[in-house]
């Protein structure tokens, strides 16, 4: 096929046609291919042993496209391995959806998904089947993705927040708020900038050590509304109180300077490569110290505990004073991933 020499994408990229077929040969099948991605397929059969198959999806929005540490793309497989990985599962097989603004420039485009190739040659998962639409300028912010994925269970233990038991502790893998910090520093609002970077990356290391312990009750990845979220997901499923301990949890310099100028709490900013694990009281300084052995889990701390004494998520400062962590109401930083 002829390679095109255009430079940005129009509204024939998503026709279905000649152009559609070479954007994806040119961009997709070039980075992304493998013996599995076949574009001229509506569906694929995957060569699964028998096994305990688990399924996810999530889309992103985030914006800049780009942002110190990641982009888009990576992002997209980063997401949705790790939603698989906390789930106790092995990460296999992605599908991908681009929605793509008329306007965007095919070089930008290009290094998009050529660094989602490196993602997730880096993961150890393949990119089998997609679909790509081209919207009007000024309706698409850019590119959205959707992506979903399947994994093979990799453990027969049961790591549900139905298991967690009063008394669990809390252990959060590595600073928190790095993610949604480096995006807004990115968008250079506020007059603010910083070299921080986004946390992004696979969390499948950390969630394969934790579940080596037989007391892991319960893993997620505190995405969109942060560690908050997730304690209060724990909160309202289980009915147990959160009892957390403010000077333990890790945070870099940087987010805290931005949070404080801007009247942040790094509790609610996304997070996109750190896993929040309860895990029996009793293990957790192993699991602990499991965790700060890899090189992104050296600042990994326990951060609070499980409690059937209060009705609240709870922080108790350095000062010894306490105050409630309230649910999230509105999003704080709109378009992060």
């Amino acid at each position: 096929m002829k390679r095109s020499n255009e430079s940005h994408i129009t509204l024939a990229h998503g026709n279905g046609g000649r152009r559609m077929r070479a954007l994806i040969s040119e961009i997709f099948i070039r980075y992304l291919g493998n013996a599995s991605l076949d574009p001229d397929c509506d569906a694929v059969t995957l060569p699964f042993p028998h096994a305990e198959l688990l399924f996810s999806t999530d889309g992103f929005t985030v914006d800049p496209l780009e942002f110190p540490g990641g982009d888009i793309g990576s992002l997209a497989i980063h997401g949705t391995v790790n939603d698989l990985a906390v789930s106790g599962a092995t990460p296999q097989y992605l599908s991908l959806n681009t929605f793509i603004e008329e306007g965007l420039e095919i070089a930008q485009l290009t290094r998009i998904i050529k660094s989602m190739g490196c993602a997730a040659q880096a993961c150890g998962v393949k990119v089998v089947a997609g679909d790509t639409k081209v919207v009007r300028r000024g309706e698409g912010s850019g590119l959205y993705l959707a992506t979903s994925g399947i994994g093979v269970k990799a453990t027969t233990q049961r790591v549900a927040i139905s298991q967690i038991r009063g008394d669990d502790a809390i252990i959060v893998s590595g600073p928190i708020g790095d993610h949604g910090t480096a995006v807004l520093l990115a968008r250079e609002q506020f007059g603010l900038q910083g070299e921080l970077k986004s946390d992004a990356a696979s969390v499948v290391p950390i969630t394969n050590t934790l579940l080596k312990f037989s007391g892991l009750r319960f893993m997620r990845d505190p995405t969109r509304g942060g560690v908050a979220t997730v304690l209060h997901e724990i909160h309202r499923s289980t009915g147990l109180g959160v009892h957390l301990q403010q000077a333990a949890i890790p945070v870099r310099d940087e987010v805290a300077s931005v949070c404080e100028i801007l009247g942040y709490d790094p509790l609610y900013l996304a997070c996109e490569g750190r896993v929040v694990a309860v895990i029996d009281q009793t293990q957790a300084d192993a699991a602990l110290r499991a965790l700060q052995r890899l090189y992104d889990g050296r600042e990994a701390a326990i951060i609070g505990n499980l409690s059937s004494h209060t009705p609240y998520v709870m922080l108790e400062t350095p000062l010894g004073g306490q105050r409630i962590v309230e649910e999230l109401e509105d999003d704080p930083l709109p378009r992060i991933c």
